[in-house]
């Protein structure tokens, strides 16, 4: 399961920051927080695979659209997903909040969504198309850009490629 494009994810309730995380690195990762019987028609019928820490749910699937999550803490849980797949820990394009691709948006279009600072220093805007939610390269990017550096040196300090 190496071939990124074809990596669709659903994470369980326990799961919800990770599946961000997921969704901000460009992964189509869907966040389940219903019942186990419907997550398990949910992951057949899609063929997606079950990111959980839930050990009642894998006995209920092929052990091919399950994986087990160890850690309670989301980088660690990042870091594992990353290792065991081997997925490019690089910032993607779907809204962190509805998982759809994110739409190129003219400056000129956002200036009264956005604060005035943000008008003055940034060039390139995105919206997603269910939330309207607006992106933009801030600071938080920033902050997102060093989340997936220390989950890299995580990486490292284990003994694994990066």
């Amino acid at each position: 399961m190496k071939n990124e494009t074809a990596m669709r994810f659903v994470a369980d309730a326990m799961l919800g920051r990770l599946a961000k995380w997921l969704r901000v690195l460009g992964y189509d990762t869907l966040y389940w927080r219903g019942d186990d019987a419907r997550l398990v028609r949910l992951v057949l019928a899609e063929n997606r695979l079950l990111l959980t820490r839930d050990t009642h749910l894998p006995p209920r699937l092929p052990p091919h659209l399950t994986f087990f999550i160890n850690s309670d803490h989301y980088d660690e849980q990042l870091d594992q997903v990353i290792a065991r797949f081997g997925l490019p820990p690089h910032i993607g394009r779907l809204c962190a909040r509805c998982n759809l691709p994110l739409e190129p948006v003219d400056k000129a279009e956002v200036r009264a969504e956005i604060p005035p600072f943000v008008w003055q220093t940034q060039e390139r805007f995105a919206r997603c198309p269910g939330c309207l939610r607006i992106y933009w390269e801030g600071t938080h990017y920033a902050r997102m850009l060093e989340t997936l550096d220390r989950v890299a040196a995580m990486r490292k300090g284990n003994g694994q490629c990066a």
